[in-house]
């Protein structure tokens, strides 16, 4: 292993490791469970509309503010859940002019709610609260408020939550089955700084006695709580509109003010992106919120319609390729990869954090598809393959349900080396994008389970991939081709795999290749073996021994 290999490799582990939103809990709490599950105070309601407004004091480190919270009644009940975690408070709660009581635990909020809550009908809440919000660490994997500022001392604020929640900012439903439809976000702040958030920008006021700007923008499609972003800055404006399979695509860009320049070119990958995406995926999933990347303090995060960026402008991740191969320094990794998730994160959205694989692996793999639309199918496989020293086969891809908690940070590599076996198991390109285009319509908009994600993925490849999902998805075992030479006999069988895992594969004798279809049971194919050198096609994520 050479030095730059063994350093991309370190960077990687640091980078999972190190990272608050992968990091294994061992003991969960009665916290955990209100946190991540689908609670009896939460099951009753279902998210219609939310109506924030907030006031940003970034002198003070403070926000404060009312979040309108619009559901409508499923069955009756007179408790309801709301999240806001510490040093956040709600300072009051009401419905129709009229105050409530409420108790908590934790950062869950229980509302003894005073109207007869109708079957079918639309209720709303008025939420307030204030505070100073958790300040981010090390963002985004730690979450909370980046207050940082930029080399003019100008305030430079972003918000970035995943995994910890949205509610470690603003109160809401936190918690990922749920999507709100729509929502307007009102951001006040000093006027001499700008707010961004999702979707597009309907109004600014100025606040001339005070001193302060408000900007409102609104979000017309669904959105999840983590996808919900502030970002605020001396912000310049450019733009650009892209003829997409929906038609015109508004897509912005706002950067700080120096960095104008420099954006306009290296933005150039979000075009190229958005060409290679709608290709693969689909149309982008939402047109009507527009399309925008913002320069944001920290790395970056997949905020929805409002992509944060902060890789400095450099190629790759941070100016390194995480593949090792050379090609993960053909496009800016964040532009790529953040904007994936536009499809599998913020369109696909996963109901238990469990099973954030179908937000990571998808993402990830997506990053080989850009290479392939643009630089073919072998430096797609190159770039994949080259991933897999990254993968640490800690613990399972997915997660315990229902206590707020992801599985092995594996979920990004190793869940997108799965697809790549997937794709070859196919062994027909057309069909394998229409299968990933058919996710992006099946699942339009809409909240899903692993279970959901497998069975389509059985269906339209019409393949026995329960066996395979178990094994890469829920063990932490990779499987082994073990396998023995004698003259013109080969012995081959599968250990290291879960029961019935029956993958087939294609290998290689000196320059003849063969097909296949090992066990966990021993097997023999007469074959011309003279060669003595078997090679497996090396876009299948298994491992191989010679006995």
């Amino acid at each position: 292993m050479t030095k730059t290999i063994f350093f991309i490799t370190f960077f990687c582990f640091t980078l999972i490791t190190n990272a608050q939103l992968l990091q294994e809990k061992k003991n969960f709490t009665k916290h955990d469970t209100l946190r991540g599950s689908i609670t009896p105070e939460r099951a009753w309601w279902d998210l219609n509309y939310y109506d924030l407004n907030i006031k940003v004091q970034p002198d003070k480190k403070f926000i404060s503010g009312y979040n309108i919270v619009r559901y409508k009644v499923l069955k009756a009940h007179n408790r309801l859940q709301i999240d806001l975690q510490r040093p956040m408070e709600i300072t009051g709660i009401s419905q129709d002019g009229e105050p409530l009581d409420y108790s908590k635990i934790g950062p869950a909020y229980f509302i003894d709610l005073k109207k007869k809550q109708v079957p079918g009908e639309y209720n709303e809440l008025y939420v307030y609260y204030s505070g100073r919000p958790k300040e981010a660490v090390r963002a985004p994997w730690d979450g909370g408020l980046s207050w940082k500022k930029d080399k003019n001392g100008k305030h430079f604020i972003a918000t970035s939550c995943q995994g910890l929640g949205a509610s470690v900012w603003w109160p809401n439903k936190d918690h990922m089955y749920d999507e709100v439809d729509s929502m307007r976000i009102t951001v006040t702040v000093p006027k001499d700084l700008v707010a961004v958030a999702n979707g597009r920008l309907r109004h600014t006021y100025d606040h001339d006695d005070k001193g302060y700007k408000s900007y409102e923008w609104f979000v017309s499609n669904p959105i999840n709580n983590y996808g919900v972003n502030v970002n605020i800055g001396d912000y310049v404006h450019f733009g650009e509109t892209y003829a997409g399979e929906k038609g015109t695509l508004d897509m912005d860009y706002y950067v700080l003010k120096d960095h104008l320049e420099k954006a306009k070119e290296h933005f150039k990958d979000a075009p190229k992106m958005m060409k290679a995406f709608e290709h693969w995926f689909g149309p982008y999933p939402f047109y009507e919120d527009s399309f925008k990347l913002v320069e944001v303090p920290y790395l970056g995060m997949e905020h929805q319609s409002s992509v944060t960026y902060g890789n400095q402008y450099k190629k790759g991740y941070l100016g390194r390729d995480l593949s090792g191969t050379g090609w993960g320094l053909k496009f800016d990794f964040i532009i790529i990869h953040e904007a994936g998730h536009e499809w599998f994160a913020n369109n696909i959205t996963n109901k238990d954090i469990a099973d954030m694989w179908i937000h990571e692996s998808f993402t990830a793999y997506s990053e080989s598809l850009f290479l392939d639309y643009y630089y073919g199918k072998e430096a797609a496989s190159d770039y994949m393959i080259g991933t897999r020293k990254s993968i640490l086969n800690d613990r399972p891809i997915i997660g315990p349900y229902n206590v707020n908690e992801e599985g092995s940070g594996d979920m990004y590599y190793k869940g997108a080396n799965m697809l790549h076996t997937l794709r070859k198991l196919v062994d027909d390109d057309t069909k394998w994008r229409a299968i990933l285009r058919g996710l992006n319509t099946t699942f339009y908009h809409r909240t899903v389970t692993t279970e959901q994600i497998e069975n389509y993925l059985i269906e339209k490849t019409g393949l026995d991939l329960k066996p395979i999902f178990d094994q890469y998805l829920r063990t932490t075992l990779i499987p082994v081709l073990e396998y023995k030479l004698s003259p013109n006999m080969l012995k081959y069988r599968y250990t290291h795999v879960v029961q019935d895992f029956n993958m087939p594969l294609k290998i290689q004798l000196g320059k003849t290749s063969h097909s296949i279809y090992p066990t966990a049971e021993w097997q023999t194919k007469k074959i011309n073996t003279a060669s003595g050198n078997l090679k497996v096609d090396r876009d299948f994520f298994v491992e191989r021994k010679k006995l």
